[in-house]
């Protein structure tokens, strides 16, 4: 219990320190020794409690859920204020609405409520943990280099804002450990809404118009999604006497219809989180804020909370329930038509945040379909995307500040500038899409859930999302992987905190690929056994798993035999003419002289964002429309027939 209240506020009196602690030399020491301990931390309470299962901790909490009250008081003050001054009035009217909905439910109904287990573990929340322990604090690290070339890039005169920004980056480790562990909903709920409010002061960081308006449309769509969550905390606590996660979870097994009316309500809190169809335009927001931000917000805090409540609410979802079928049909939906945006785009941080939708939208899927295999897949695309693509957006940020931009197009001879930034990254897309990996596994394993269950538009879905999946990827690594002759190396320049996260990842990609049964065997079996009973079938044979893991093993000894070792020389390139010399002009016809380009098809005729959005998004509301009607018009009748 100690260890897991340590991850909760030491991270908090970290950020508090380093608002006002204003010397570069002071905040590299303060942010790599804290971001050492909480890794370390996260690595101790992983072995701790492993091997227990789950655990629950009594933590008498009156006079926390008494100071947590007066937070969210305040919090809820500063965005009717801050909402106000910038006239974002719809940002002011949920505030003002979903807070004293909570406040008021503590201090009535909620107040006679008896809470057996405040806090808990178990082994998806550690999973959890070591994500935001680990890739979270490898964030903060790369930040320290980033940060420093980011304020150097400022107008001669600007304000050193960092402090801030390093404050509310650890604030938002602390918050998303003590949601992972939150049993109370309502405890929850308070660690779900800093997340947000942190969200929106991370992209906000510089303060220009474009970052105000993302920072509140973030913090909209996130406050339209606490209220859904009030809301499923007043109901949960007024019909089934708990606002306990684990309670209403074993309720769900004997009465699933109507544990299905606020689940509809937590999941719909949790869509919006996971940035899903129609709410993903606050995801595509963030991209004007700092890089760090990104990789944080799209691989291991902000869009995690939400599919770690919608895989927490699985075993009461599925196809038995309408609750179930809208949360599958909005994550399938929401994966097929973001993988489609993205090919249309050449700014390499957008096809990663679609691809972030996208990958959120098949785990959404899982969770919605609800059956033991599907949570294992659910768990395993978490784990292996929260790794590499938080790979894939820190190199992006390095990569725009040396060469001056963040298209795709603009990568040519990447390799040759910065070889090895370019090998991260090509490892980083490898990991998103190409057998042995991670990521293509686990999507296997969708599909064999996704067929078991019988939903013949899931299936759909994941097919031919997973097509264009590969389209868009090969695209950019093609674009890396062209030799263009007469570039010199600018690596030199990069910041050692940056390499060395870099590579950490990298390694972290291949261990857990290498590790990936063991983690099953582990980790995920085990939590399934205590959900669901166990897998009702297997998900990979060991047999398969065994091949997987020698592909990777073979992958990494013929990189490490052959690396650097070729002897092949050089000749002038053939282009689409003779070689005037310098092998970038070519006689043409006529022997006229062109310049060589390379230049990828992103089809915005066909898959242009705006026209996949629109549809996505009214099949996305059609979904919800219905979902949550039917789920408003069940309370209705239950509440009648009560009366």
């Amino acid at each position: 219990m100690g260890t897991i209240c340590f991850l909760i506020f030491f991270p908090m009196v970290i950020a508090f320190i380093l608002l006002i602690a204003k010397a570069d030399k002071a905040r590299d020491v303060i942010v790599i020794a804290s971001s050492i301990i909480i890794a370390a931390m996260s690595i101790v309470v992983a072995i701790q409690f492993a091997r227990g299962g789950s655990e629950f901790f009594s933590f008498n909490g009156e006079i926390v859920n008494y100071i947590m009250m007066v937070i969210e008081a305040g919090l809820c003050i500063y965005i009717i204020i801050t909402a106000c001054k910038h006239k974002k009035w719809l940002a002011a009217i949920f505030a003002i609405i979903q807070t004293p909905l909570v406040m008021w439910f503590e201090l009535t109904k909620g107040h006679h409520i008896e809470v057996e287990s405040n806090m808990y573990i178990d082994r998806l929340s550690i999973i959890m943990i070591l994500i935001i322990g680990i890739i979270g604090t490898l964030i903060c690290i790369y930040a320290l280099g980033y940060m420093k070339d980011f304020q150097h890039h400022e107008p001669k005169g600007a304000k050193d804002r960092r402090p801030w920004f390093f404050f509310v980056m650890f604030l938002f480790l602390g918050a998303m450990c003590g949601l992972v562990t939150s049993n109370n909903m309502i405890w929850m709920y308070f660690f779900w809404e800093i997340t947000s409010l942190s969200s929106f002061w991370l992209i906000g960081y510089t303060k220009t118009e474009e970052a105000t308006n993302n920072a509140f449309r973030a913090l909209i769509m996130n406050l339209l999604g606490g209220l859904g969550f009030a809301v499923g905390i007043v109901i949960l606590g007024t019909v089934f006497q708990t606002v306990e996660l684990s309670t209403m979870l074993l309720v769900g097994s004997v009465y699933g219809d109507l544990v299905a009316i606020p689940a509809a309500f937590f999941a719909f809190a949790g869509i919006t989180k996971a940035a899903q169809m129609p709410f993903n335009s606050w995801l595509l927001g963030a991209m004007v804020a700092p890089t760090p931000t990104s990789a944080l917000l799209h691989s291991s805090t902000m869009v995690k909370a939400g599919v770690f409540l919608v895989i927490k609410l699985a075993p009461v979802l599925g196809m038995n329930n309408f609750a179930g079928i809208m949360v599958m049909m909005v994550g399938g939906i929401t994966f097929l038509f973001a993988s489609c945006a993205a090919i249309s785009q050449v700014n390499a941080k957008r096809v990663l945040a679609y691809s972030t939708i996208a990958n959120l939208g098949l785990i959404v899927a899982c969770g919605g379909v609800g059956s033991a295999g599907a949570v294992w897949a659910g768990i395993m695309l978490i784990i292996f995307h929260a790794i590499t693509k938080s790979l894939l957006f820190l190199c992006v940020g390095t990569a725009e500040h040396h060469i001056g931009s963040r298209m795709i197009e603009d990568m040519d001879g990447l390799f040759n500038r910065m070889p090895k930034l370019a090998m991260c990254m090509i490892i980083g897309i490898a990991g998103m899409f190409i057998a042995p990996f991670g990521m293509l596994i686990s999507k296997w394993a969708c599909m064999v859930s996704f067929v078991d269950s019988g939903n013949i538009l899931l299936i759909g879905c994941i097919c031919f999302g997973s097509a264009v999946t590969a389209f868009y990827w090969l695209k950019w690594m093609g674009k890396l992987t062209a030799v263009v002759a007469g570039e010199e190396s600018i690596e030199t320049g990069v910041h050692k905190t940056e390499s060395a996260v870099h590579f950490i990842l990298v390694a972290l990609v291949i261990l857990v690929c290498l590790i990936f049964p063991l983690i099953s065997s582990y980790m995920l079996v085990p939590y399934l056994e205590v959900v669901f009973g166990g897998l009702s079938g297997g998900i990979m044979s060991s047999g398969n798993m065994t091949i997987m893991v020698i592909m990777i093993a073979v992958l990494v000894l013929l990189a490490a035999m052959f690396f650097g070792k070729s002897k092949k020389k050089q000749v002038p390139i053939y282009l689409a003419g003779a070689n005037t010399g310098d092998n970038r002009t070519y006689y043409g016809s006529m022997q006229k002289e062109y310049e060589f380009t390379l230049r990828n098809w992103h089809m915005e005729k066909y898959f242009g964002e705006h026209k996949m959005n629109v549809v996505g998004d009214i099949l996305c509301i059609a979904m919800l429309v219905i979902g949550i009607g039917y789920m408003v018009a069940t309370l209705v009748s239950l509440l009648g027939g009560v009366a």
